[in-house]
């Protein structure tokens, strides 16, 4: 089953601060989101290895994106778990991102309505960067709710990031 994702937007505030958002429509039950969204099983096959994981307010995260750049370096985001809604809202704020909330709702059919927001400070070319990265990101994120999740990140490339930043452009 392809799910089609939809362009996130952004909105500017204060500060240098952008605010970006998306609105998933999935085929899937909320559970098996949540599973995604807020486990260190689910998280690694769409976004990043949770090296730490408390579920609740206050608990510590520690997020481990498991692409690597040229050098091969790999983002690690560090910090706490903000929002912690069993089923419902998960956010952790971190180093590096900073708010990622992630908010599940009951849709039509048994599905989910995942909108997602991400409290970003930064320039408008990093606004760009995340609204191509955070799109990328959910497309595999529909992958491995179809049941092909991502398990070889050394085969990333940027060549689609670079696609969907050249529309988000």
């Amino acid at each position: 089953m392809t799910v089609v994702i939809p362009h996130g937007i952004s909105e500017p505030r204060e500060g240098g601060v952008h605010l970006l958002r998306f609105e998933l429509p999935l085929p899937h039950p909320v559970v098996r989101v949540w599973a995604a969204v807020a486990t260190p099983e689910g998280l690694p096959t769409w976004l990043a290895a949770a090296d730490v994981l408390e579920p609740r307010v206050g608990g510590v995260v520690v997020l481990r994106w498991l692409n690597a750049d040229d050098e091969g370096r790999q983002t690690v985001a560090e910090g706490q778990v903000t929002a912690w809604d069993m089923e419902r809202v998960v956010e952790y704020t971190v180093s590096v991102h900073g708010r990622l909330r992630f908010h599940l709702e009951h849709a039509a059919k048994g599905g989910t309505t995942l909108r997602f927001t991400h409290e970003l400070q930064g320039t408008d070319p990093q606004r760009l960067d995340a609204l191509a990265g955070w799109h990328m990101h959910f497309e595999l994120l529909a992958d491995a709710l179809d049941g092909q999740p991502t398990t070889d990140w050394s085969t990333w490339t940027p060549a689609r990031w670079q696609e969907l930043r050249e529309q988000y452009a």
